[in-house]
């Protein structure tokens, strides 16, 4: 097991180098939340790999990679298919169901004794036909599993024994014309109704960024369109799509959600953001953060470039052997942007920044949209710290970086923010 550990816990919540998708989060008996989700592998330009990882923590702040807990070789079927596409999980009576998909759209069941696995599959769904699915254990002790896209969604009661469904009691709870649903079937029973939150494509001209959601009385039918709870498009140049889940942790909802990363569709970090039902019972929209589930993060801390929460232009998150880290915001021109959301002053008045460029390149700083001040140099190509002096400032705030002069090529690898001596 790699165990991954921080004093903090900023988005992406799994650090740079694990790339998880599609993320269903659950709290199982033992208290530790699990989290199931598709692999992406770095550097391969398609969606999702060959095998699950199942990665949990009991903090919030350490996670533990569990590592393969199902793969495409474990199935007597499906070996050839090329990917697992994203998963759910149940649990009931000291068994753990793995529900999971591959792309020619056919689900299947795997089990366990344990939460990470190693699950042994069981096989194909019957009737079942269409990726995303995901599963509800209502308190009633019935189950229903979710699966599709666009007008193809379905929902089927499941029998007992949780690998097979009811095909008499499949139906169509979400439609594109109603809900502009387009895939990521995700359904939790809060406050006595059915919230079902998926992926939704009412912005952008379409484009599958936002996650959405739909309430009813019942788990199969009748479900009202609520509104956007997140939507991660300026995350990255090439960002296309969304998937991610609703979870309770502690007194504290959650959404767990993905974001595009190095210029790719295909790199994808699982974030999450605490999320606020308003007494009506409707979820208000969060933005995306840096800080994600923790709270505003401690300015005086280094804070990587690499994790701006937005980013505008030609910023992006790329690879740099010369970086702190080995990766960098990289490929930067005049007048790209990038935001962190939110850091936590008591009277910081100076910012420095590690910096590289290939020409004369002016970092401005903002809080709010306020500008704070502003520092330039031609680094020649290697990091070297900059510092811009600033008017102190208390409290919490969002800030942006914006990059502007006559270099062709430039990256951010670190700042922070401190006071005078």
């Amino acid at each position: 097991m790699d165990q991954i550990s921080r004093p903090a816990v900023p988005n992406p919540i799994l650090g740079s180098r694990f790339f998880v998708p599609d993320v269903e989060a659950h709290v199982w008996p033992d208290g530790r939340v699990y989290l199931y989700g598709s692999l992406d592998l770095p550097g391969r330009m398609e969606y999702c790999s060959d095998r699950y990882h199942v990665f949990s923590s009991d903090n919030l702040t350490d996670w533990v990679d569990h590592g393969v807990a199902f793969s495409l070789q474990d199935t007597a079927w499906a070996k050839d298919l090329g990917a697992l596409y994203a998963p759910d999980c149940a649990y009931r009576d000291g068994t753990y169901y793995l529900y999971y998909c591959v792309p020619d759209g056919r689900c299947g069941v795997a089990v366990s004794s344990s939460p990470c696995g190693p699950f042994r599959d069981i096989g194909p769904i019957a009737h079942v036909h269409g990726i995303d699915p995901a599963v509800l254990l209502d308190d009633d002790g019935c189950a229903y599993l979710y699966w599709g896209q666009m007008d193809g969604v379905r929902a089927a009661r499941l029998k007992d024994n949780l690998t097979e469904i009811d095909p008499a009691t499949v139906s169509q709870p979400l439609s594109v014309r109603e809900h502009e649903f387009h895939e990521g079937s995700s359904v939790k029973k809060i406050g006595g109704k059915y919230y079902y939150l998926f992926t939704d494509t009412h912005r952008h001209g379409g484009k599958a960024t936002c996650l959405g959601y739909a309430v009813s009385d019942h788990p199969t039918t009748g479900f009202r369109y609520g509104g956007i709870v997140v939507d991660n498009f300026p995350c990255d140049p090439e960002t296309w799509n969304n998937h991610g889940s609703l979870c309770r942790i502690g007194d504290t909802w959650y959404v767990f959600y993905h974001r595009s990363t190095h210029a790719s569709r295909y790199s994808r970090w699982v974030c999450a953001e605490p999320v606020v039902f308003r007494p009506d019972g409707s979820i208000r929209e969060v933005r995306m953060t840096t800080s994600g589930m923790g709270g505003p993060l401690a300015a005086a801390e280094r804070l990587h470039a690499w994790r701006a929460c937005e980013r505008s232009g030609h910023a992006r998150v790329a690879a740099d052997s010369g970086a702190e880290e080995g990766i960098a915001l990289s490929g930067l021109r005049s007048g790209d942007t990038a935001l962190y959301r939110y850091l936590a002053f008591s009277g910081e008045e100076r910012m420095d920044i590690c910096l590289r460029s290939d020409g004369l390149c002016r970092v401005e700083v903002y809080a709010d949209g306020v500008y704070l001040g502003c520092a330039q140099t031609d680094t020649g190509g290697a990091y070297r710290v900059l510092s811009v002096e600033m008017p102190a400032l208390e409290g919490v705030h969002e800030i942006s970086l914006q990059f502007y002069g006559t270099f062709e090529d430039a990256a951010a690898d670190w700042f922070r923010f401190s006071m005078h001596n």
